[in-house]
């Protein structure tokens, strides 16, 4: 290990220990995608009861409201967006709301539904999206994109006792998190399985329905974390988009550990491979990842090494993997939206 893990103080001698007797961030076998599933603790759901809430239309676009069941909680409710004057089957598109600390809102952060984004949600997007709702901007180029919220999320947070302003809401849920984490640990499985679980969901019902021809997914943040576990357990994923959320773990130990979500701390996936592994486990399918190299919670060592470890997973797949370097902070700007936009198009 390099560097001191500032998180640790007097302590950091842990790391070498630790690294030496449980042998963290191992090349992965064979087995290695089966075996990260076992260890995150993926569960088997499904997106069941589908029902349409609503519809509208927004220009060139037209959009339906869906909600489902996946056996626990509120039901889980999605935008899915579409070319208005388009009546054939498109490629599909599930695109991953981020983190960002915003738990009362999930897919209004990335998608225009019928109502205008709140104020919160317009000071998102202006910060990290390039002041746009890309969901919909990838819909108007011809795919029919699926935005739902999430496990904590959205139309699947968990309810305050009493009446709450968003931001209000949003600081205690981040606390929360550690709670929902020590359950989902003791339940045999971890925040990053039950979302991932949740995101599985999403896309076979997307698959499924007679419109789509293919789906790939894509996401910013704690949605290209996302976009990596689905790229990685689901093989019918076509293309996947990981964007400003890749770096090798053992560089992040030096004080890019604690700003994080729990989602990125499964029990057991260090014992088997790191993130980066994770995110090349579909090779030799598509996978582009941009590196934001402003970014403020990955380190720069920690990105050029997970691209060199997802590009040694692609050695014999040529073309198949783009790593794009951006001079940006944590964000998916426009122009990184458009360079995604062309390479799935290129591949759907």
């Amino acid at each position: 290990m390099t560097g001191i893990p500032r998180g640790l103080g007097a302590f950091a001698g842990l790391v070498d220990i630790a690294t030496r007797q449980r042998g963290l961030f191992p090349d992965p076998g064979p087995a290695f995608r089966e075996q990260a599933r076992e260890a995150i603790g993926v569960l088997d759901l499904q997106a069941t009861g589908v029902k349409v809430e609503r519809t509208w239309t927004d220009g060139d676009l037209a959009g339906e409201e869906l909600s489902w069941s996946v056996g626990f909680g509120p039901r889980t409710r999605a935008y899915l967006l579409r070319p208005r004057d388009h009546a054939g089957p498109l490629p599909g598109v599930v695109a991953l709301h981020c983190h960002s600390g915003m738990k009362w809102h999930g897919k209004e952060k990335i998608a225009d539904g019928p109502e205008p984004p709140s104020p919160e949600v317009r000071g998102l997007r202006e910060r990290i999206y390039g002041g746009r709702a890309y969901a919909n901007a990838l819909a108007r180029r011809g795919f029919a994109v699926l935005a739902h919220d999430v496990f904590a999320w959205g139309s699947r947070r968990f309810e305050p006792i009493a009446p709450t302003t968003p931001g209000a809401y949003d600081e205690a849920a981040s606390a929360h998190e550690y709670v929902l984490a020590k359950y989902c640990t003791l339940l045999g499985t971890s925040f990053a399985g039950v979302v991932a679980a949740e995101d599985l969901a999403a896309a076979a019902y997307l698959r499924s329905r007679p419109d789509v021809t293919s789906v790939a997914c894509l996401g910013l943040s704690g949605g290209g974390l996302r976009a990596a576990m689905l790229g990685a357990f689901d093989p019918r994923i076509t293309a996947v988009v990981v964007a400003a959320m890749l770096s090798s773990s053992r560089d992040m130990l030096d004080g890019h550990v604690e700003n994080h979500t729990w989602m990125l701390y499964p029990p057991g996936l260090s014992r088997l491979g790191d993130w980066p592994d994770l995110a090349a486990a579909r090779a030799p399918a598509p996978l582009m990842v941009q590196y934001a190299t402003g970014d403020h919670l990955f380190p720069e060592s920690g990105m050029r090494r997970a691209h060199g470890r997802v590009a040694e997973h692609y050695r014999d797949a040529p073309g198949a993997y783009e790593g794009v370097f951006v001079d940006a902070p944590h964000s998916f700007t426009v122009p990184m939206q458009e360079r995604a936009f062309d390479w799935l198009a290129r591949w759907l």
